[in-house]
């Protein structure tokens, strides 16, 4: 999955692939998590909050199913 770097103390880039609305967050820390069943609009959000670690934390982190990749 492509990722897009973004600017941000926690995370380090962010994919999504639509089809199979999957998020992919690779962390500065290291680790790359996927995100399953995220709507399309989570993932917009996610890019244009004000900061793309507080949104994760408060509308992503607990809220799918996940796997670490890396």
């Amino acid at each position: 999955m492509i990722r897009e770097f973004v600017i941000s103390s926690n995370l380090k880039s962010v994919g999504y692939d639509e089809g199979i609305q999957t998020l992919e967050i690779e962390f500065n820390s290291g680790g790359i998590y996927r995100y399953f069943g995220v709507p399309k609009y989570v993932y917009i959000n996610l890019m244009s909050a004000s900061s793309h670690g507080k949104y994760f934390h408060q509308y992503i982190k607990d809220n799918y199913r996940w796997s670490k990749v890396i």
